[in-house]
């Protein structure tokens, strides 16, 4: 069995700061490393934080008004592995995935329509996800500005690898051989977000070593004439999830400009 989110919903609800109490901007970060998880608790923790932080937000708003204090609210980001998954975006299509439900069972994957923007996408072990609950007014109010922060971290994270990643005009995500007339342009990181009063939700999907035969089995993020590839795949050699995950964390707090960043240990990936 993949290990449960639930046990750490109540450290993560309750994690802002101590050092932060009486300011409004927060730009604290809690990461939580949940190891491999199932979907659908990590999506219903997500949904969880997010009530959270607008609750907060909603009680500042009443605060402005009666001239009391304001509360600062949290930001959080949960990094983890699924379990075999595709999940539909709000415009995606249901086309786009090739298995019917026998086949979806054969495979011992599961599909799950969900609330983010974007199309279809496959979460798998060896893929290192990110899910960013973040108060954008803490940062950024820019949902534009917010994608390419996520962009760019996979992109410097990678150059740590020799890898030269960019931005395709026009499609989210990081890719290789993106340069316009490159000839075997490759998706190596997929991003899908929704943002509700500036709370973000959803996030990003590295792939390090995951089965890409998996992608096989979709129109990837709708786009039928472009591969998907991996950082294992591109350098010839294994790569594990957690080395890229603390790669990767640094550039995230650089860009981000993250304060104190709150850092739990890694949790165990249990194995179905």
């Amino acid at each position: 069995m993949a290990s449960s989110v639930e046990q750490f919903a109540p450290q993560l609800l309750d994690a802002i700061p101590s050092d932060d109490a009486g300011s409004v901007l927060n730009r604290a970060l809690h990461v939580q490393r949940l190891g491999l998880v199932d979907y659908v608790p990590t999506w219903q923790l997500q949904e969880a934080l997010m009530e959270a932080t607008l609750a907060i937000k909603s009680q500042n708003r009443q605060a402005e008004t009666s001239g009391a204090a304001l509360a600062p609210t949290p930001n959080h980001l949960l990094l983890c592995e699924h379990p075999h998954t595709y999940t539909l975006g709000k415009s995606g299509k249901p086309e786009h995935l090739l298995l019917d439900d026998a086949a979806l069972a054969a495979h011992q994957a599961s599909f799950h329509r969900i609330n983010r923007g974007g199309d279809i996408t496959y979460h798998g072990p060896g893929q290192l996800v990110g899910y960013p609950i973040l108060d954008l007014d803490n940062f950024r109010t820019d949902i534009h500005w917010y994608l390419r922060v996520l962009e760019e971290a996979v992109i410097r994270t990678l150059a740590e690898y020799g890898l030269q990643a960019g931005r395709i005009a026009g499609l989210t995500g990081v890719w290789l051989d993106w340069e316009a007339g490159a000839p075997n342009p490759r998706k190596i990181c997929a991003l899908g977000v929704k943002c509700s009063r500036w709370v973000t939700l959803h996030g990003f999907a590295l792939n390090v070593n995951p089965d890409l035969s998996y992608f096989g089995h979709i129109v990837p993020c709708g786009i039928p004439d472009k591969a998907v590839t991996s950082l294992a795949q591109e350098l010839g050699q294994a790569v594990s999830v957690p080395e890229v995950q603390e790669r990767l964390l640094p550039h995230l707090f650089e860009l981000l400009d993250a304060q104190n960043p709150a850092i739990s240990p890694n949790a165990p990936s249990l194995a179905t």
